[in-house]
């Protein structure tokens, strides 16, 4: 008769910890499951409080600001002309016109939130350039603004449109916000190619952002400069445009000395091709 014996003590431990750990990780995977479950019911839920905060909310502000309207017309002559009084009400109707902004503001994202696959069309960045370049012609004017583009040469650009301008509007729109009282206004925009994605670039020399407020930049509500008009939703709906295109946007800046932003717009290799 002979007898085998084999020490087994390892392999049963080996065999436990992996039955362990399968467990532990099916455990954790229904924990994920069940928490993007409550994050989704919380996003629907916040995306139709915007909504119907937004909605809700045009009514009331409409009618302060008839009322304004007529308590401006019906004041007697030398009543509005007083030191207090004049300045007082147009103040007020100043701030129910920022308010109604903030609404339409919120209205968009509403939008955007709702928005995850826009139509995509091919659209000549140039072009969008060019159009948003004109309508911000007196605010440049006004600001002895030096505009540079370079965005020629490039293929066109799968995108919605609209999202694109949108884009383009506010990230040049806020260059002219925020530039520098000392200089004259520098603006540069370019665009290459890099695989995958077409990136657009947005330089410009103002005031710049501190490292501290940088990663809240693009969080709703955010304003780190007060002495200019803002709601903070536009960089907000700027990131939420490219990230739902499949796209990202980084920002480098010295506060200070200028920002320069980078806009990856996510493109099949055929349309760069």
């Amino acid at each position: 008769m002979l007898v085998f014996a084999h020490e087994v003590t390892d392999q049963v431990q080996a065999r436990r910890v992996v039955e362990e750990g399968g467990q532990q990780a099916l455990a954790l995977a229904e924990e994920l499951s069940l928490v993007n479950e409550q994050l989704t019911r919380t996003n629907v839920d916040l995306d139709n409080f915007i909504y119907t905060a937004s909605h809700d909310l045009k009514a009331p502000i409409y009618n302060i600001e008839g009322l304004l309207y007529i308590l401006q017309d019906e004041l007697p002559l030398d009543v509005a002309r007083q030191e207090e009084v004049g300045p007082t009400l147009a103040r007020m109707l100043d701030a129910v016109e920022r308010f109604k902004r903030t609404i339409d503001h919120l209205t968009e994202v509403s939008k955007l939130q709702k928005e995850h696959a826009p139509i995509a069309t091919a659209v000549d960045l140039a072009a969008v350039v060019e159009d948003v370049r004109q309508d911000l012609l007196p605010l440049l004017q006004a600001a002895g603004a030096r505009l540079s583009v370079d965005v020629s040469a490039l293929p066109l650009l799968q995108f919605s449109e609209k999202n694109l301008r949108s884009i383009v509007y506010n990230l040049l729109s806020n260059a002219l916000k925020y530039r520098h009282p000392d200089r004259t206004p520098h603006i540069d925009v370019h665009a290459h190619v890099r695989t995958g994605h077409l990136v657009l670039e947005v330089h410009d020399n103002g005031l710049g952002i501190a490292p501290a407020h940088l990663p809240r930049l693009f969080t709703m509500f955010q304003r780190f400069h007060d002495h200019v008009e803002g709601t903070g939703i536009g960089l907000y709906m700027v990131k939420r445009i490219v990230e739902n295109a499949g796209g990202r946007i980084e920002v480098h800046s010295q506060l200070g000395a200028g920002t320069t932003f980078f806009v990856f717009l996510s493109q099949p290799a055929a349309a760069l091709a």
